[in-house]
C-alpha cells in the first residue's frame, strides 16, 4: 500500500468509531465525540430540537440531548448519559497550510462511517451565519476539496495525524466543502456551551470592509473601513462614523470584521472598549461600551 493510502487508512481507522450519525426530528447529520459524555455537531443539524439519537458504526445507539447550540458559529454540544467511545484528539486549525492533506469522516446520505480525502484548498474563508435578526461571520473557515455531501455536516475534518481540525459545516458546490475550524475561538465557544448552554456576545453595531491605510501611514498597511454604523448602537453613541478607517480596537490592530468579533464575547459586555480610527487624515480615539447581543 502506498504512503498516501496508508495515511488515509490510519486516520479512518482512528476516527470512524468516534463519529456518529445523528438524527433530530427531520434533520440528520454527523457528530464528533469530544468526551466520554459529549459530542459536537453543527447547530443547523439540531435546529430547534432538544433531543435526538446518535448511531455509531458498530451498530450501537445512544439517546442525546442538546446541551447548547450557537447558530452564529454553527456549533452545538450534545450530551448523553450513556457511555461513548474514546474521544477524538483535537488539533489546531491555525497550524494548517494550503495543500495539506485532510480527511473527512461522516455519514453522508445516511451512509455511516464514510471517509473521503483531499487537501486544504484555502484558508481564512468567511461563512455568513444568522440567528433571527442577528448576523455574524464565522471566521477562518477551512475550504477543502474532500468530497462532502448532505449528512457530512457536523462530522470530522482531520489532519494526517488523525487530529480533528474542523467540523464540516457546508457543501458550497462540486469539489468545494467548508469546515468550522477547531482553534482557540471554537474551543472557547464549546466551553461556553458546556457551562451555560449558550454563548454570550457583545454588540458594537458596525459593518465594515477591509481597506488600505493611505500611504501606509501610522506603520499600518490595512484597516477596516466602516460602511455602516447602526443608529443608536454602542458605536453610534461613541461617535464612530461611516467612512472611518478603524485601525485598533481594544488596543489591538484590526484589518477586518473578524478582528473585532474576536473581542466581542461575554466579558466585553458593558466594559469600555477603546477604538482608534483614521478620519479625514487625523487619528481619532473614542471609547465604546458594547451591549449584549440579544
Amino acid at each position: 500500500m502506498d504512503s498516501y493510502s496508508q495515511t488515509v487508512s490510519a486516520v479512518a481507522a482512528e476516527l470512524t468509531a468516534k463519529v456518529a450519525a445523528v438524527r433530530f426530528g427531520r434533520g440528520s447529520g454527523s457528530a464528533v465525540v469530544v468526551s466520554r459524555t459529549e459530542l459536537v455537531t453543527n447547530a443547523h443539524v439540531v435546529g430547534r430540537s432538544r433531543t435526538g439519537r446518535a448511531d455509531f458504526a458498530d451498530g450501537s445507539q445512544v439517546g442525546v440531548r442538546v446541551a447548547g447550540a450557537d447558530p452564529l458559529s454553527d456549533l452545538a454540544l450534545l450530551r448523553t448519559d450513556e457511555p461513548l467511545p474514546e474521544p477524538v484528539r483535537l488539533g489546531n486549525a491555525d497550524d494548517l497550510v494550503v495543500g495539506q492533506l485532510v480527511v473527512a469522516v461522516g455519514n453522508p446520505l445516511g451512509l455511516a462511517g464514510s471517509v473521503t480525502a483531499g487537501v486544504v484548498s484555502a484558508l481564512g474563508r468567511a461563512l455568513p451565519t444568522r440567528d433571527g435578526s442577528a448576523g455574524r461571520v464565522v471566521e477562518d473557515v477551512i475550504q477543502t476539496d474532500a468530497a462532502l455531501n448532505p449528512g457530512n455536516s457536523g462530522g470530522a475534518l482531520a489532519d494526517s495525524e488523525g487530529r480533528v481540525v474542523g467540523i464540516n459545516t457546508a457543501v458550497a458546490g462540486t469539489g468545494l466543502g467548508l469546515a468550522v475550524p477547531v482553534n482557540a475561538t471554537t474551543r472557547r465557544i464549546v466551553d461556553a456551551l458546556r457551562a451555560d448552554g449558550r454563548v454570550r456576545r457583545a454588540y458594537l453595531g458596525v459593518v465594515g470592509v477591509p481597506a488600505p491605510v493611505p500611504e501606509g501611514r501610522h506603520g499600518r498597511r490595512h484597516g477596516m473601513r466602516l460602511a455602516e454604523v447602526i443608529a443608536g448602537s454602542p458605536a453610534d453613541r461613541a461617535g464612530l462614523r461611516r467612512g472611518d478607517l478603524v485601525l485598533d480596537v481594544g488596543r489591538r490592530p484590526v484589518e477586518d470584521a473578524q478582528g473585532i468579533q474576536r473581542q466581542l464575547f461575554g466579558e466585553a459586555i458593558g466594559v469600555p472598549l477603546p477604538v482608534t480610527v483614521l478620519r479625514n487624515g487625523a487619528m481619532v480615539d473614542v471609547v465604546a461600551v458594547p451591549s449584549e447581543l440579544s
